[in-house]
């Protein structure tokens, strides 16, 4: 099989508008997204790297904003077609991005330059100068503006990873996140849905502490398959990627299955489904 008749894989991309648009392969997730919006509207949850988190972020973000284009032929097109359905405002805080090898002082301000930049998009001006009472005021006047507000947060405890070898260190920018995130709860009426990403569960740090209302999914059995790659999801998406692979190393497609599943098919987050890394997959396939 010629290499140009198969469909690109978007290795590194986590921006959804960019993976659609460029005509990558895309495994629809998008039905998972669905039922959350319908069934509740504070979620956290917890993935390894590399698991496709932001992806999710940025899905969940051209969802809300009613970017209808990009969802032509997945679950989530009919959705964006329901007549009661609204889009709204996004705040999207990406903590990666946040300055954590330099004191509290640093992170503090590319916090609050988040802020900042979500406010431009909405053609808003912060006056506040401390991150968490910028993000009241952002969230405030946006809702007051366009209505309530999607909060979508990535990686929210990449500080406090960064800084787990100065534990001194560690606790100072939890203190500060905590005094950030409880901005959240405490805007709940200006929300309309907020969803967290991490990799682990820190206590005291605003979410979960504060956060009282806040729905861990993360070993939900319902979700379970919510990122990664499922079995039936790899003989679907990647036939001729499979197809291919398995000519270039003389083997059956079954036996090459069985070597990807021995590699790759090691994470469940319920006990019960199995889902390959889709960072490694994609690489694999490349």
């Amino acid at each position: 099989m010629n290499q140009r008749q198969l469909t690109k894989l978007p290795i590194g991309i986590q921006d959804f508008v960019k993976l659609r648009e460029g005509g990558y392969l895309y495994v629809d997730k998008t039905k998972y997204l669905v039922d959350l919006i319908d069934s509740g509207a504070v979620y956290f949850l917890s993935r390894p790297r590399r698991f496709g988190k932001s992806l999710t972020i940025s899905t969940l973000d051209a969802l809300f904003s009613r970017k209808k284009e990009l969802f032509e032929g997945l679950y989530a097109e009919a959705f964006l077609n329901r007549p009661e359905f609204q889009p709204c405002p996004v705040v999207r805080l990406d903590m990666s991005q946040t300055t954590t090898d330099q004191d509290v002082d640093a992170l503090r301000a590319s916090m609050l330059l988040q802020v900042q930049q979500n406010a431009a998009r909405y053609g808003l001006e912060i006056s506040e100068t401390s991150p968490g009472s910028a993000l009241n005021q952002l969230l405030h006047d946006l809702a007051k503006k366009q209505g309530r507000v999607a909060v979508l947060i990535d990686e929210y405890d990449k500080p406090i990873l960064d800084s787990l070898q100065d534990l001194e260190k560690a606790e100072v920018f939890r203190a500060s996140l905590r005094n950030f995130y409880t901005q959240i709860k405490a805007s709940d009426e200006q929300t309309r849905f907020v969803f967290v990403t991490g990799i682990t569960k820190f206590t005291k740090t605003g979410i979960f502490s504060a956060m009282n209302n806040l729905n861990d999914i993360s070993m939900d059995e319902q979700y379970a398959s919510m990122l990664g790659y499922t079995r039936e999801e790899l003989d679907h998406s990647f036939a001729p990627h499979i197809q291919q692979t398995a000519e270039a190393l003389r083997l059956s497609e079954e036996e090459l299955l069985e070597k990807i599943k021995a590699y790759y098919n090691g994470f469940s987050f319920d006990g019960e489904h199995f889902v390959y890394n889709p960072f490694y997959i994609l690489n694999f396939f490349s």
